[in-house]
C-alpha cells in the first residue's frame, strides 16, 4: 500500500523533434564532402573561396595552390572532386595546368575568369574544363557550381553560352567577337 501522500509513478514518452540543423548535419555525415582544390595566385582570393566554400557545408577545401605547377601536383596528391583553377594561374598556364590535371585524375577543372573575350576560354575546354566561371558571379553561386561539377555536369555562365554557340555557328577554332548576354 502507498502512502496517501506519494503519487503513483507515471510513465512519460518524451519525443525529441529533429531540428533542421540536425538533421542537415546527419545527412553531412552520411555522404563523404566535396573536396575542392583552389588554384589562384592571389592569397586574399583564396581565402575568399575558402571561406564561401568551407563554410557553404557539405565542401572542403583541401588545398591552396599558388601557381600551375602546384596546382597540377596538388591535384595528383590529394585527387579532389572539383578544381578552382583561375585563368591568369601564374607559372603554368591554366589551360596546360587543366590538361595535365584532367588526364592524370579524375577531377573536373572549372576555370575562373574576370573576361568574356579572354582567347584563352576555348582553349580551356578544348583541355578538359567542364566549366566556364566569371569572377562576377555571386558569392552564393559558387558552392552549387561547384557541386553541380562535382555531379558530372557541365557548368557556363549564361554569357559564355551565347559565346558557345556563336563559336558553334562560326564553326571556327578561334574565339568568336563575344556579346556580353542582355
Amino acid at each position: 500500500m502507498m502512502h496517501p501522500m506519494v503519487a503513483a509513478p507515471t510513465a512519460q514518452v518524451i519525443r525529441f523533434a529533429r531540428s533542421k540543423d540536425t538533421a542537415q548535419t546527419a545527412r553531412r555525415a552520411t555522404s563523404p564532402a566535396i573536396r575542392v582544390l583552389v588554384a589562384d595566385g592571389h592569397a586574399l582570393v583564396r581565402a575568399g573561396f575558402r571561406l564561401l566554400l568551407d563554410g557553404s557545408g557539405h565542401i572542403t577545401v583541401v588545398a591552396e595552390a599558388v601557381d600551375g605547377e602546384d596546382a597540377v601536383a596538388l591535384a595528383a596528391r590529394l585527387h579532389p572532386d572539383v578544381v578552382l583553377i583561375d585563368i591568369d594561374l601564374p607559372g603554368l598556364g591554366a589551360v596546360e595546368a587543366t590538361r595535365r590535371i584532367r588526364s592524370q585524375s579524375r577531377a573536373q577543372v572549372m576555370v575562373l575568369t574576370g573576361s568574356v573575350t579572354d582567347e584563352r576560354l576555348s582553349a580551356s575546354l578544348r583541355a578538359g574544363a567542364s566549366g566556364l566561371l566569371l569572377k562576377d558571379t555571386e558569392p552564393h553561386e559558387l558552392p552549387s557550381a561547384v557541386k553541380r561539377l562535382a555531379r558530372g555536369e557541365a557548368l557556363l555562365s549564361p554569357v559564355f553560352t551565347r559565346w558557345l554557340i556563336d563559336q558553334f555557328v562560326a564553326g571556327s577554332t578561334g574565339d568568336p567577337q563575344v556579346r556580353p548576354a542582355s
